[in-house]
């Protein structure tokens, strides 16, 4: 089946126990890694290593074993600009929505599913990606 990109928010529900989300993401990634591979990129990877003291305990908690590891390609940060440069026309501010963008484009080239719970952004400007969302 298709491989499933996990974004970071799911992540860190399971990882740090999040009351609200944690059960919920704990599931969609356990059904999601049943049928397909799971995949993260560089961007993910960052995002979920601020809570970790050490690479050790960061790639003992997401081992590449249970999520394959992709750099970003090319024409994914090419697509990210542009939904982004969209996003600002829009009205969009500033603040750091740039990791969401890759995270959108990477799964649009590639044509992965992609895990998480923020959909709306990802609907609006990777209308084309199939999302395993609540």
């Amino acid at each position: 089946m298709t491989p499933v990109l996990v974004d970071s928010n799911v992540l860190l529900d399971v990882l740090i126990g999040n009351s609200r989300w944690g059960s919920w993401s704990r599931i969609a990634l356990q059904q999601a890694g049943d049928s397909s591979a799971l995949v993260i990129n560089p961007v993910i990877y960052a995002e979920i290593s601020v809570d970790f003291d050490s690479i050790d305990e960061l790639d003992d908690a997401v081992p590449p074993e249970n999520l394959r590891r992709e750099p970003l390609p090319f024409a994914a940060a090419f697509l990210a600009g542009k939904a982004f440069r969209a996003y600002r026309k829009r009205g969009g501010v500033r603040r750091s929505p740039m990791p969401d963008f890759y995270i959108g484009a990477h799964a649009a080239v590639r044509g992965y599913r992609l895990l998480t719970r923020d959909a709306a952004r990802y609907r609006t400007y990777f209308p084309t990606v199939a999302l395993i969302a609540p």
